[in-house]
């Protein structure tokens, strides 16, 4: 038998991270000693409620990138930028650095949230059993890239408020861009829903739950 935490009756706190003796088996609930938050062998619900926020982020990511995000006036004409003609814009004005930029943050970066966490999700249901440290380490992946996903709302707000410093021309954001933001509240809530000892449980390494 592997030795885990599970067959050891040791259950990490979710707030301070204390390991902790689950009391007995049969047990249903029990506390932390340390910050008295109630422990719980695995997050309640993660697999529905991932699924639910990561079928939201990826409803909404349609109209994201349908609709404009924002509209730059300048000398009274302007003309309202969806995410792709912004970075095709940016291009032809010679700054492909910045389109790169806003392509990773808007496009590549929501993508690789969603396909990563739906391949783990499968992975989980089906029980691949799939190189389970290998997939643990792509769900840290999507954590940790997961915290550039609001760059691009970042630059719209900072143009925003650097060009209205001027009399020239002014930015407005359009209802793209809240499209957007909520598909990154909802792809961040789904990383935070899964839990990631799920997938040594589906591949077998956790037998004595």
């Amino acid at each position: 038998m592997n030795a885990t935490c599970l067959n050891k009756q040791l259950v990490s706190c979710r707030v301070c991270h204390k390991v902790c003796v689950w009391p007995e088996r049969g047990t249903h609930f029990a506390f932390c000693p340390r910050c008295a938050a109630s422990l719980s062998v695995r997050k309640d619900d993660s697999i529905r409620r991932t699924w639910a926020f990561l079928i939201t982020a990826i409803i909404l990511y349609i109209p994201a990138n349908l609709y404009p995000i924002m509209t730059v006036m300048s000398l009274g004409k302007g003309y309202p930028d969806t995410i792709l003609s912004g970075i095709m814009a940016l291009n032809e004005q010679g700054l492909w650095y910045l389109g790169l930029i806003v392509f990773l943050a808007s496009i590549f970066v929501p993508l690789i949230k969603i396909l990563g966490l739906a391949l783990l999700l499968l992975s989980v249901q089906f029980k691949t059993g799939w190189h389970p440290a290998r997939q643990t380490k792509l769900y840290h992946f999507i954590e940790k890239v997961g915290r550039w996903s609001m760059l691009d709302v970042f630059m719209v707000s900072l143009m925003i408020a650097a060009v209205s410093l001027g009399n020239v021309a002014t930015v407005y954001a359009n209802v793209g861009l809240r499209f957007f933001g909520l598909v990154v509240l909802f792809t961040m809530f789904a990383t935070l829903s899964f839990d990631s000892r799920l997938l040594w449980d589906a591949s077998g390494e956790n037998d004595d739950r």
